[in-house]
């Protein structure tokens, strides 16, 4: 249980912080395939949208299939490596965020685009992080 309780968590903060739309519709499907049953059975009233069905979810943890665990697990492991290659790219672009994008708000990729537009000024080191993690060819 203290695991689902931590996927659904993890899930629910990548949602509102981070991650491509993209991906979150990836994620959003796996976790409604793996737990279609569910969603269903105790969810079928919620309103999609910021995290409610998550959080039916998670007031149903007790009556969860193995199914529909291994979907919120796997959307979880998922949403970490995005987390993870997320956070090595912002620290390794720290410097050139600062320099070139400070009046940036955060999200929707504004970052990135800010980062695109001023390339020919952006470190080596940035620009290979971003190659690493898939963003740039």
């Amino acid at each position: 249980m203290k695991r689902m309780m931590g996927c659904l968590l993890v899930i629910g903060l990548v949602f509102l912080f981070a991650g491509s739309a993209l991906a979150q519709e990836k994620l959003v499907q796996i976790v409604a395939d793996g737990c279609k049953a569910e969603i269903q059975t105790y969810c079928k009233g919620v309103t999609p949208g910021e995290g409610r069905v998550l959080a039916c979810l998670y007031a149903y943890q007790d009556k969860l299939s193995p199914r529909c665990e291994y979907a919120l697990y796997d959307a979880s492991v998922q949403l970490e490596r995005v987390v993870n290659a997320l956070t090595y790219v912002a620290n390794e672009c720290r410097g050139d965020l600062q320099a070139y994008c400070s009046n940036v708000k955060p999200g929707e990729g504004r970052l990135l685009d800010c980062l695109e537009k001023n390339k020919a000024k952006v470190s080596a080191r940035c620009t290979q992080a971003q190659k690493d993690v898939g963003l740039k060819k």
